[in-house]
């Protein structure tokens, strides 16, 4: 897996699936001339490596057994573990005119519900024709997310008390609006903080967001980098 996408403030983010979590690590640490500390909190995890390379783990899936602290050299096999629970996951994937819903367990999707809708682009022309089209559109797209939220409700509702976590992905102005469903608004709420950019969803997307919902997201920074923000904390 090599997603990666460069940070605010410099630095840059990989997604790891978790089997590979542990050999990532020991090339960092081979490659920073080693890690001199680990410091383990409930939600986050933060290696420092003896040339002042930095990198920093949002725990997903709730907070990381203890024990937390720092701790001297590599220390992450608390995380390591936790990444590796199966856990199977509600997957919601939106973005205006298509969804893809679905359940997956260890990266594979169970059962998924997946749709188009039309739904026109802006009109640049003026007056009453734009008018016009502005409301076709608008009706357009509050159909499309309703299915989508219907398709919510289908899929992953009944299943909800079964879900170990609940991954969104696609347009974060769509997602908003489904948390506006009545019927959504607490199953949403439990909701990974990190959003999945996702194209279009369609069944293969939802399948590749099966695989990265599970993996972390670790942020790397170089020594001088990490020497800056450290000192703008």
């Amino acid at each position: 897996m090599a997603k990666a996408r460069e940070l605010p403030g410099g630095g840059r983010a990989v997604e790891v699936e978790p089997r590979r979590v542990p050999g990532w690590f020991e090339r960092f640490a081979s490659s920073h001339g080693g890690v001199e500390e680990t410091e383990l909190n409930p939600r986050n995890v933060r290696v420092v490596a003896a040339d002042g390379a930095v990198v920093e783990v949002d725990v997903p899936f709730g907070e990381l057994p203890p024990p937390h602290g720092r701790q001297q050299g590599l220390a992450v096999t608390s995380l390591v573990e936790h990444l590796q629970t199966p856990r199977r996951i509600g997957l919601v994937l939106v973005r205006l005119g298509a969804h893809s819903v679905g359940i997956a367990r260890g990266g594979e999707v169970e059962r998924s519900n997946t749709d188009r809708h039309l739904v026109h682009g802006r009109n640049k022309a003026g007056g009453w024709s734009q008018q016009r089209f502005a409301r076709r559109r608008e009706g357009q797209s509050q159909r499309s997310l309703a299915s989508a939220a219907d398709a919510v409700a289908k899929t992953l509702l009944p299943e909800a008390a079964e879900l170990d976590a609940v991954v969104l992905g696609g347009d974060k102005k769509a997602l908003r609006a489904l948390h506006e469903d009545a019927r959504l608004t607490d199953f949403l709420a439990r909701a990974e903080p990190r959003v999945l950019d996702v194209p279009e969803p369609r069944r293969t997307v939802l399948d590749d967001a099966a695989q990265r919902a599970i993996a972390v997201e670790i942020a790397i920074y170089d020594p001088g980098t990490a020497k800056a923000l450290d000192n703008g904390r």
